[in-house]
């Protein structure tokens, strides 16, 4: 009877450890995808950051050359 006992406590053990284990794994998969979910948000405002600064950069240059064809012309 105790040997029997003994048996099904280590099998309830084994199974909490088994569960146990997994709820970890869920937890660091769930971490995981919310790090990335944090990375790509970061990633997309970056790029959007970046297109501005190129489309200011793009703008700025065009009035230049406009300026400078002026200046030629006047000259």
């Amino acid at each position: 009877m105790m040997m029997m006992m003994m048996m099904m406590m280590m099998m309830v053990m084994m199974m909490m450890m088994m569960m146990m284990m997994v709820m970890m794994m869920m937890m660091m998969m769930m971490m995981m995808m919310m790090m990335m979910m944090m990375i790509m948000v970061m990633m997309i405002r970056m790029m959007m950051m970046m297109m501005v600064v190129v489309v200011v950069a793009v703008v700025t240059a065009a009035k230049v050359v406009i300026m400078m064809n002026i200046v030629k012309k006047c000259i």
